[in-house]
């Protein structure tokens, strides 16, 4: 019986630690990718005619950033008859006024801006989008969350990616940021921002191989979205949801990389959190959708492999809890593992440094001194892992759950705070277990000092401190006084 028990616990580790170990060879591999393409050029066909675009504006809450938003996208430099633009608005706040006020200015400005206004929130985001499609006929769609300040001339960069390719369904620019160096949390969230834009996004796109339309700063094909099966809200992840049915439909999207959009990071943990579940939950949710017809699709193998890996990245987080769980037994008897080649799972550990680095050499040349935050954004991901794993179970289970969208503060320069505002978020009761892996960890680590099995102990300490991070950062609600100002509600009229 024992020997059956110590059989299982084995083999349960060997798999989980050489499943977890794939997605350290898949970052590897699409850097090597990104090698091997990053001198690509896309050559853009001159523009010699304006089509229609309509730009929507899906806003929920937003009373902070809607003005702004509503100003970038009207000040496009694109004829003022071929230019439509639609809040797509779900507010049950002062944001309906703000942005019906903010239309008005602009439509005295000869700008066709309308406030669409729903008093409920069916379908949520991918509810609005396709509303405000049923509104407009243009061939053309631009997408912005609230957050985003596209530049002035965004359509007239974009536009051309889909001149002599019929088959490019959308066209996605990459997203800078406004606040990435408000603190040391925005500064290592940038990192992973920057690595999937610059290395993920383009070795696929390159490479031939799926991508996503990211949610914001981009432009569909009215055509792709309708041949597509539409905006559809069975998944908290409309986006990854529509990019991928529209390349089982054949179409393809593009990235346009050296066209770029700033936008705000999240500055709270519980933010950060909320919005880790609504990409984890529907990430697995599109990934439970999708799995039959994109393996019946006519994707190549290695396509509908880059596609399985994409959706069920966020299968990793119930991993590395079940890592966790079953590596007691594993550090109590080490001479479990002999005759395991577990050594060369090592290997994988150097995929995400290895990516993340070359993003930052894309990016800043070499300038590589942001890769400082690199550790701290090791120990936010490991200490996400139960956040997730729950969105993960909920997916799996078919367990239906709100839209939540991350809280925007208009955060864009180091002397501005959000622990004032009307959108902190309150102190999430994940907290809890989140501790109590804490209390597992340090368990985990003392044993492991007092049998001598002393390579356990850095990987558990970054499993006790990403825990512990993540654990305090989400159970803290906004704090009293402060140096920096509150932020005040920017009227721009």
């Amino acid at each position: 019986m024992q020997e059956s028990v110590t059989l299982v616990i084995i083999i349960a580790y060997v798999i989980v630690a050489t499943w977890l170990s794939l997605y350290g060879f898949n970052a590897i591999a699409l850097s090597m990718l990104y090698l091997r393409h990053r001198k690509d050029k896309v050559v853009l066909e001159p523009l010699t005619e304006a089509p229609n675009v309509t730009v929507q504006l899906p806003v929920y809450n937003e009373r902070y950033v809607v003005e702004r938003v509503i100003d970038a996208v009207a000040a496009f430099d694109w004829p003022r008859d071929k230019l439509h633009v639609q809040v797509l608005d779900d507010s049950t706040d002062e944001t309906t006024g703000l942005a019906r006020a903010r239309a008005e200015f602009h439509r005295a400005r000869r700008v066709d801006i309308t406030v669409l206004h729903r008093t409920d929130r069916t379908g949520y985001k991918a509810g609005a989008l396709q509303a405000g499609l049923a509104c407009s006929n243009s061939p053309f769609v631009a997408v912005f969350d609230a957050d985003f300040i596209p530049s002035p001339d965004f359509l007239r960069r974009m536009i051309p990616g889909f001149i002599g390719r019929p088959d490019v369904g959308w066209v996605q620019a990459r997203w800078t940021h406004l606040n990435e160096n408000y603190s040391a949390l925005t500064q290592a969230l940038a990192l992973l921002t920057n690595s999937h834009f610059m290395i993920e996004q383009l070795a696929r796109n390159r490479a031939g191989l799926p991508i996503i339309f990211n949610g914001s700063a981009g432009i569909w094909r009215r055509e792709c979205i309708e041949t597509s099966g539409g905006w559809q809200h069975d998944t908290l992840t409309e986006d990854a949801d529509l990019s991928y049915r529209a390349q089982i439909a054949g179409w393809k999207g593009l990235v346009l990389t050296d066209v770029t959009v700033p936008a705000e990071l999240p500055v709270q943990i519980a933010a950060l959190k909320q919005q880790y579940f609504r990409w984890a939950k529907g990430g697995t949710q599109t990934l439970r959708k999708l799995f039959l017809p994109l393996m019946r699709s006519r994707l190549t193998f290695w396509q509908k492999l880059s596609g399985l890996f994409f959706l069920g990245a966020y299968l990793g987080h119930p991993l590395m809890i079940l890592f966790l769980v079953t590596w007691l037994p594993i550090i109590l008897h080490p001479d479990w593992l002999s005759g395991f080649p577990m050594a060369v799972l090592g290997i994988a550990s150097l995929g995400l440094p290895l990516e993340f680095t070359l993003a930052q050499t894309a990016i800043h040349g070499r300038d590589v001194r942001r890769l400082i935050y690199f550790p701290l954004l090791s120990i936010i991901g490991s200490g996400m892992a139960l956040n997730s794993t729950r969105a993960v179970i909920e997916a799996l289970s078919g367990r239906p759950s709100e839209f939540m969208r991350t809280p925007k503060f208009r955060i864009e320069g180091t002397s501005e705070t959000w622990r004032r505002s009307a959108y902190v978020m309150p102190a999430d009761p994940t907290a809890f277990g989140e501790v109590l892996i804490v209390g597992y960890a340090a368990f985990m680590i003392v044993t492991a000092w007092r049998v001598g099995n002393y390579n356990a102990i850095p990987l558990l300490l970054l499993y006790a401190t990403g825990f512990t991070y993540v654990a305090i950062g989400s159970a803290m609600r906004a704090r009293p006084g402060g140096r920096r100002s509150t932020v005040r509600l920017k009227a721009d009229a």
